[in-house]
C-alpha cells in the first residue's frame, strides 16, 4: 500500500504540468484568433474589404474617365465616386478667364520637336562700324546753320549743317583754277587772231605753233587742277559751275550718308544761301530720294520747290538714322577733321553672347548645326521670347579678365514710334536699346517626337508631376514623368499617361492644383465661386 503511493506522487508532476501547458496552448491560441492573426482565419470584415477593393480595381478598369460615367454593365460605388472627385475640377466660364485659359492655352498635345537648350547671359551691342556713323568736317569753316537737332531722326541726302568755308588750300585751288580758265580764253583768242594772220602769210605758222602748245599746257593744268577740287570735294557739277561762272564756292553743305551706299555728293560745296530757319527751309533743300542721277547742288541750284511726299520705301525706312550728338553749333569755327555730329542707325543691332570657357565646344557644336537660337528678354509685361535667330559667328579669344568667350547674334530691330513735333522735328523709338540685357538659349542636343508642355503647364507636388486634362467643363489631374526640364518647357514621357490629341491646360497648373487641394480639404469649392 505504501509503495503504491509513493509511485502515484512520483506521476503526478508531470501529469500537472503538461496540463497546465496544454491550458496556456488553448490561452494564446484563442488570443491569436481573436486578433485575426491566424493565415487561414479571415473575419467577414476582411472578407468584405477585399472584395470592396476587388470591385473597386473592377470598376476603375470599366470607368470612362473622358466622361465620369461608368461603362456599360459596371456600377460605380460610392468610393470611386469621391476618388473621381478628388482628382478633378469643374470650372465655369469666369473660372477659366480668371486663370486665362483662353483657347490658345487649351490645345491638343502634338509630338514635337525638342532643343536641349544652355542660358547665356547677353547683352544688346551695336555693328561696330555699322551703328555708328561720325561727320567730321573735310576743311576749315565756319558753322552758319544747324538744321537738325541732337535727338532727331533724319533720312541719308537730308542736310544737317551748313559751313562758310574758310580753308585757305581750297580758295587757292579754286583761285588757280579760275585764273587758269582765263588763261587758256585768252589764249584761245590770241590763237584765233594768228590763226587769220597766219593765212596771209604775214606771220609765220612756227608763232601759231608756239601758241597751240601753250594751249595745250593750259589744258593739262586745268585737268590737274579739277581733279585737286574734286579731293577737296567738289563734285563735277560744281566744278563745271566754277568754270562757267567764274565765282569761288563759299559754302559747304553736310548731308545725312548713306550707311550702305557711298558718294561722293554726301558733303557738298555751293555758292546758294539757304534758310536758316527749319521751320521754313524748302523742300527742295531735302534730298530724300538721289535715284534720278542729280546731285542735290543742281536740284538746289533749279530752285523749284520738289513735292514732298509723306509715303517712303522699305530701303528708306531701312537708313533712318538718328543725330545721337551734335558736337558744333551756329557761329562755330571748326578745322579740317574736327567731329561735326554722330549719326546712329538702330534698325539692325547685335546681341554679344557670354558663355564660359567650358560652354565653347557647345556653343561650336550650335554654330556648324545650324540650330536657331532664342533671345529672352526682359519687358514691362513679363518676359518676350525672340526665336529664329541665327548665331553669326564666336570670337577665336578667351576674354583673360573675365575667362568668358563671347559669340554675336544678328537683331533685326523694330520700330515703336515715328512722329513729328510742332517744330517739323522728327523723333523716332525702338524696341531694342544698347545696353539692355537678355538671355540666350542655345541649343546643345535635339530630340524628335516629344511632348512638350509649357512649364506652367506642370505642377509638382513632393516627387509627383501633374498637368490637367480637359473634358468638357471638368480637368482631370493626371499624374507625369518628368524626362527634361528648363526655364520655359517640360519634356514629358510618352508612357501613356497622355496621348497625342488630349487636350490639356498650358498654364494655370499650379491654381487649379491649390483650388484642388481645398476641395478635398472640404474648403470652398473655387471652380465657380458659390458654396454648394
Amino acid at each position: 500500500m505504501q509503495s503504491k503511493t509513493k509511485k502515484s506522487s512520483l506521476i503526478f508532476p508531470p501529469i500537472a504540468l503538461l496540463a497546465s501547458m496544454a491550458i496556456y496552448a488553448c490561452g494564446w491560441l484563442h488570443g491569436q484568433y481573436m486578433n485575426r492573426r491566424w493565415p487561414f482565419v479571415y473575419d467577414r470584415a476582411d472578407v468584405v474589404a477585399i472584395d470592396e477593393h476587388a470591385g473597386h480595381a473592377h470598376d476603375h478598369a470599366g470607368y470612362d474617365h473622358s466622361s465620369d460615367t461608368p461603362a456599360s454593365g459596371h456600377a460605380v460605388d460610392a468610393g470611386h465616386a469621391d476618388h473621381s472627385e478628388s482628382l478633378s475640377l469643374e470650372l465655369s466660364e469666369t473660372a477659366l478667364k480668371n486663370l486665362g485659359l483662353t483657347e490658345e492655352f487649351l490645345q491638343p498635345i502634338e509630338l514635337r520637336s525638342y532643343q536641349q537648350t544652355i542660358s547665356v547671359p547677353a547683352i544688346v551691342v551695336d555693328r561696330p562700324g555699322r551703328t555708328r556713323m561720325p561727320v567730321s568736317a573735310s576743311m576749315t569753316g565756319i558753322v552758319t546753320h544747324v538744321h537738325a537737332v541732337a535727338g532727331e531722326a533724319v533720312q541719308p541726302g537730308e542736310m544737317m549743317l551748313e559751313m562758310r568755308l574758310t580753308h585757305e588750300d581750297l580758295v587757292t585751288a579754286q583761285k588757280e583754277f579760275l585764273q587758269s580758265i582765263g588763261d587758256r580764253e585768252i589764249e584761245n583768242k590770241e590763237i584765233a587772231r594768228i590763226e587769220s594772220v597766219v593765212s596771209s602769210g604775214a606771220i609765220s605758222p612756227k608763232v601759231l605753233l608756239e601758241r597751240q602748245y601753250n594751249r595745250d599746257k593750259l589744258d593739262s593744268l586745268l585737268r590737274s587742277l579739277r581733279e585737286s577740287l574734286r579731293l577737296h570735294g567738289l563734285s563735277e557739277t560744281q566744278i563745271s559751275d566754277i568754270e562757267k561762272e567764274h565765282r569761288l564756292l563759299t559754302e559747304m553743305q553736310i548731308y545725312a550718308p548713306s550707311p550702305d551706299e557711298h558718294s561722293e555728293d554726301e558733303t557738298h560745296l555751293s555758292k546758294l544761301s539757304l534758310p536758316s530757319s527749319r521751320n521754313t527751309k524748302s523742300p527742295s533743300v531735302r534730298f530724300p530720294n538721289l535715284e534720278s542721277g542729280a546731285t542735290p547742288f543742281q536740284v538746289a541750284s533749279q530752285e523749284k520747290p520738289a513735292s514732298h511726299s509723306h509715303e517712303k520705301n522699305d530701303s528708306q525706312e531701312k537708313q533712318l538714322l538718328v543725330l545721337q550728338s551734335l558736337h558744333v553749333q551756329k557761329g562755330q569755327s571748326v578745322n579740317a577733321g574736327d567731329l561735326l555730329c554722330t549719326l546712329a542707325d538702330y534698325s539692325d543691332l547685335l546681341i554679344e553672347g557670354q558663355a564660359f570657357e567650358a560652354e565653347a565646344g557647345l556653343i561650336a557644336k550650335a554654330k556648324l548645326a545650324g540650330w536657331s537660337i532664342a533671345a529672352v528678354a526682359e519687358s514691362g509685361d513679363g518676359t518676350e521670347s525672340i526665336e529664329n535667330l541665327t548665331l553669326g559667328w564666336v570670337n577665336n579669344e578667351i576674354d583673360p579678365a573675365t575667362r568668358t568667350l563671347k559669340f554675336f547674334v544678328p537683331l533685326k530691330n523694330v520700330l515703336l514710334d515715328d512722329s513729328q513735333n510742332s517744330d517739323n522735328q522728327r523723333h523716332v523709338s525702338w524696341k531694342y536699346r544698347i545696353g539692355q540685357r537678355m538671355q540666350l538659349k542655345v541649343p546643345v542636343a535635339q530630340f524628335s517626337d516629344q511632348i512638350v508642355l509649357p512649364i506652367d503647364a506642370v505642377v509638382r507636388e513632393g516627387i509627383e508631376s501633374f498637368v490637367f486634362q480637359q473634358n468638357g467643363d471638368r480637368f482631370l489631374r493626371v499624374a507625369v514623368h518628368e524626362k527634361r526640364r528648363d526655364q520655359t518647357h517640360v519634356v514629358v514621357e510618352n508612357d501613356g499617361s497622355l496621348f497625342p490629341g488630349d487636350v490639356v491646360a498650358l498654364k494655370s497648373a499650379h491654381q487649379m492644383q491649390m483650388a484642388l487641394k481645398s476641395k478635398s480639404g472640404g474648403g470652398v469649392d473655387p471652380h465657380a465661386g458659390h458654396n454648394h
